[in-house]
């Protein structure tokens, strides 16, 4: 019977490790199993998701992270070069973040996700007023954050950004949940990744993943010099 291909990982730990001798994330384990150098950057995995994922696993609390190891194979082909990608990643994490956010992040993580919004309206011809109703939900948790969040997006205009603004999203909304007070902020990162994966999934087609398989392998040869005999 073939083995879990996580089954002979290292534990997982916060941050970048230059070899798995130092341990290694959540990125770094999915490196290995889809077959590339060791890198917590590798090319199986959409950027913007793998960037979640490195935020979740460096949020999450030591004891809870383990529960993330399960999921590493998940991420391995999910990739696509449709920025609407972007968009719903990060709008899933804005729309996830706001009620936890503490009332002073609530306006900016509302700003995210107008701009997610208005992104999407772009690539979808609809107009950016119609609202998503995971995004009207989101909103409606901070009224006064909502109000000044529009009244900056309009002031702002629509030709302002140069690059997608989902890493700087994510960069904030995922510390904004972990430091929620009240709240099993594992459990909501552990969920927040999940379902972005299940989200990517639903993105891609068969054909698309077939050529990123997880290696069947027992044992990674690149892990083989850190772990026991």
């Amino acid at each position: 019977m073939r083995s879990d291909p996580t089954e002979f990982l290292p534990v997982l730990g916060r941050g970048k490790h230059r070899s798995p001798k130092r341990g290694a994330c959540f990125m770094e384990m999915a490196s290995v199993l889809a077959g590339e150098r060791w890198s917590d950057h590798p090319a199986c995995t959409h950027p913007l998701l793998a960037h979640l994922a490195r935020l979740v696993n460096d949020f999450t609390s030591d004891a809870g992270r383990q529960r993330l190891t399960p999921l590493i194979p998940s991420v391995i082909g999910l990739q696509s070069a449709d920025r609407r990608w972007d968009h719903e990643i990060a709008l899933l994490v804005a729309t996830r973040a706001l009620p936890f956010a503490s009332a002073l992040r609530r306006p900016t993580v509302a700003v995210g996700i107008l701009a997610c919004e208005r992104l999407l309206a772009q690539a979808e011809g609809r107009t950016p007023d119609a609202l998503r109703p995971s995004s009207e939900r989101a909103l409606a948790h901070d009224p006064a954050a909502a109000g000044w969040a529009q009244e900056f997006t309009r002031q702002l205009g629509s030709d302002h950004a140069t690059r997608h603004p989902g890493p700087a999203i994510l960069e904030y909304s995922v510390p904004a949940i972990a430091h929620s007070r009240g709240a099993d902020a594992d459990d909501i990162l552990f969920t927040l990744l999940s379902d972005a994966i299940t989200l990517c999934e639903r993105f891609t087609s068969r054909a698309e993943r077939a050529t990123a398989e997880v290696q069947p392998v027992e044992r990674p040869a690149q892990l083989a010099v850190a772990l026991p005999g």
